[in-house]
């Protein structure tokens, strides 16, 4: 087989291990990989989707989802402040996310070690049976299966979110928006292999989760969920979390809302479709500084000048 090379460019930032370029050559599978390259490219239907500010409404939703299986919560529960800060998770997830979409790879495979790092104090045991796990399993926040789930949530929330939203996209589309997950999936360290191989074996791995025993809430799971959605804040600043739980309510799947212990009527399904038809209808209207996340404008004017550059070389 042929030896492996690498030519990285300098960029001026600390230098990666082999380990590091060991991951973007998988993340990539190239075995040439330059550091400065961005994961997917600003022609990727990844850029395109995960600019919108509008999937910040589906983060309650990816929580809770993550949430719902047991060893996840009673990894947040034992080795976070979540009562005090209930939204670190949160915001420390959707800060990796847009890292790894819109920085260039050695950004992200940074990133990426940083949360590393702190997974590696994230084991311990269950304290109670939950589902199908008895007292005493043992989890590690580096497990390969539970970083699947993680991810998997994203990308199942990130294409419902856009589509429910933002706009449809065509089955060519969605399956190339998949296939495009998966380079983000192996940089998080998740093996090739484990990774659904197409966006009908995506779709499922995650019926097989909402309609399996793996996901079951229990009192661990409720509280840090309570935590997140009604965190203490001053009194009238309360009802303004009232839309966007109920936004995190209509998307999460009727099973996982089930045993959450959610209640939601038919009334409140009509509610949902009519304010996604608003929210589609006013979004074409709104300035680029309200509707795209500010990491995916910069990383768009920074395309844009390497492109003006690269013209100019020509």
């Amino acid at each position: 087989m042929a030896q492996r090379r690498n030519r990285p460019r300098p960029n001026g930032k600390r230098s990666l291990s082999e380990e590091d370029l060991e991951r973007l050559r998988l993340a990539f599978d190239d075995d040439v990989v330059d550091p400065r390259r961005n994961l997917y490219g600003s022609d990727s239907l990844t850029w395109r989707v995960n600019r919108e500010a509008a999937l910040l409404l589906g983060g309650g939703r990816a929580l809770l989802l993550q949430l719902a299986h047991p060893l996840v919560a009673a990894g947040v529960a034992q080795h976070s402040n979540f009562r005090r800060d209930p939204l670190q998770r949160l915001l420390r997830t959707l800060e990796l996310m847009l890292t790894i979409t819109f920085a260039d790879a050695g950004g992200a495979i940074r990133a990426v070690r940083q949360i590393e790092t702190v997974h590696a104090r994230v084991t311990g045991v269950l304290d109670a049976d939950i589902g199908p796990f008895p007292k005493g399993t043992r989890y590690d926040a580096n497990d390969p299966e539970l970083l699947l789930w993680v991810h998997a949530t994203l990308v199942d929330s990130a294409l419902l979110v856009y589509e429910r939203f933002v706009g449809r996209l065509t089955p060519r589309e969605r399956a190339r928006y998949y296939e495009e997950s998966k380079r983000g999936g192996r940089i998080l360290g998740i093996p090739s292999d484990l990774l659904p191989s197409t966006l009908p074996d995506f779709e499922d791995y995650m019926f097989e989760m909402y309609r399996g025993d793996i996901l079951a809430v229990g009192s661990i799971g409720r509280e840090v969920a309570e935590a997140v959605l009604w965190p203490v804040t001053p009194a009238g600043l309360r009802y303004a979390l009232v839309v966007p739980n109920f936004i995190t309510f209509d998307l999460l799947p009727p099973a996982v809302r089930v045993r959450y212990g959610f209640a939601w009527g038919p009334g409140f399904g009509l509610a949902a479709q009519g304010l996604a038809l608003l929210t589609r209808t006013a979004l074409p209207l709104l300035p680029s500084f309200l509707r795209v996340m500010p990491a995916a404008r910069s990383a768009t004017r920074s395309a844009s000048g390497s492109k003006v550059a690269a013209k100019v070389r020509d």
